[in-house]
């Protein structure tokens, strides 16, 4: 039998003739379950807000990206498009064309994203579930699907035709052009669409057919500035990145969903350790409550240390027996901590108890990474608290 591990449990389930070193034990079990559970629900929290802030830009961006690196288009071949289809993991992909264009509207004007999209873009993106009003545009035609963003700033409707929403673009090509009206194209759009996402994206494009934004840039029918793709949730996507290069000689840049939204994601893992950093000093801060229970121990206990000393026990065993005993105080706390942390998540997700508007409960989510976080926290932290009190122990404190 393991010695100081009986002792050290000895001393955790029984009580001391000292009430005044028990209620201090209960305050230091009291503040590990405290803090483990408070740890778990505010990760749980913010993995809940991750995925919730990430929804509304998951609506619009593809799970992978391509763009030319030599220029703003580049062509692509019916062979290109074939090879694309064939590669394993590859649900579907769409062409597109993405530029900055000029939209005018009642004496109103605006500068930002015109995207021309093919019939196969609501298979890559869930674009079409975010439209609240109106509907999706069709193919080969002037319709266009704004913003609400766009829509509200230029106190436009849907089909109105008293007023009209025109596009203006640079034309390509080099030299002076003597006459202003010729270095524009130009063309009158029919709204029937407004989708809404979040404030930042709704006034960042307005989709159109992919042959009306060629038409206008003066492109050539195969001429795309980009391709968007949905892959499956098994497929490996480095391996289809790799074929994607092969495709196109190495001459386009492929970026997936985290690098189209790098800032937003190290913005919301920089939050993530903060909140983490934060609790963790709360959990630091409470343990101090456990060196001082363990301390209190020691010198409770100090006749019956003396006499085991005697008996032979050396002063390593006796430091390890209070070195086990706040140990296992931090793994027993963390678990009961937990359990409550987890029951009080489940709970929110089942029956939303805590609102952030009356429609929108707030979000959280139940992820084992965040338990073996915590679990790894108060055990180390614990460790380390009970290693401090511990070296207490001395010949000198027992003579």
């Amino acid at each position: 039998m393991n010695f100081p591990l009986y002792i050290a449990k000895r001393y955790i389930f029984s009580s001391s003739k000292n009430n005044a070193i028990n209620i201090i034990n209960r305050i230091a079990s009291v503040g590990i379950i405290v803090g483990a559970m408070a740890l778990f629900v505010v990760l749980s929290v913010f993995s809940g807000l991750k995925i919730f802030s990430l929804s509304f830009s998951n609506d619009i961006d593809p799970d992978l990206k391509i763009r030319s690196t030599l220029g703003k288009s580049f062509l692509i071949s019916a062979s290109q498009e074939t090879e694309i289809e064939q590669i394993e993991g590859v649900v579907s992909y769409s062409k597109i064309i993405e530029e900055r264009v000029l939209f005018t509207f009642d004496g109103k004007q605006q500068v930002t994203y015109l995207k021309g999209v093919d019939e196969n873009f609501n298979q890559v993106n869930a674009i079409k579930k975010t439209i609240f009003s109106g509907d999706w545009l069709k193919k080969d035609t002037y319709q266009v699907v704004v913003g609400y963003g766009i829509s509200n700033e230029f106190s436009m409707g849907l089909l109105d035709y008293n007023h009209y929403l025109e596009v203006l673009a640079p034309r390509p090509g080099k030299g002076n052009i003597e006459n202003p009206d010729e270095a524009f194209n130009k063309m009158t759009l029919i709204p029937v669409g407004i989708y809404a996402i979040s404030e930042d994206l709704d006034s960042k494009y307005v989709f159109a057919d992919l042959g009306l934004a060629q038409e206008l840039l003066e492109y050539k029918t195969n001429q795309i500035s980009g391709i968007e793709l949905k892959i499956k949730k098994e497929a490996d996507e480095n391996t289809i990145i790799g074929k994607l290069q092969n495709i196109f000689n190495n001459k386009i840049t492929i970026k997936n969903r985290a690098q189209l939204n790098e800032s937003l994601y190290k913005m919301l893992n920089t939050e993530n350790i903060a909140v983490y950093l934060i609790f963790t000093l709360v959990i630091i801060i409470a343990l101090f409550n456990l060196i001082g229970a363990l301390i209190m121990m020691i010198l409770d206990k100090k006749g019956n240390l003396k006499t085991l000393l005697n008996l032979g026990t050396d002063i390593k065993d006796l430091r390890k027996i209070f070195l086990l005993q706040g140990t296992l105080l931090s793994v027993f706390g963390g678990i009961i901590g937990l359990l409550l942390g987890v029951g009080l998540v489940l709970l929110q997700q089942e029956f939303e108890l805590v609102m952030i508007t009356p429609t929108l409960a707030y979000p959280v989510v139940f992820n084992i990474e965040n338990v073996l976080i915590v679990l790894a926290t108060i055990i180390t932290l614990g460790f380390i608290a009970s290693l401090i009190a511990s070296s207490r122990v001395s010949k000198k404190l027992l003579d």
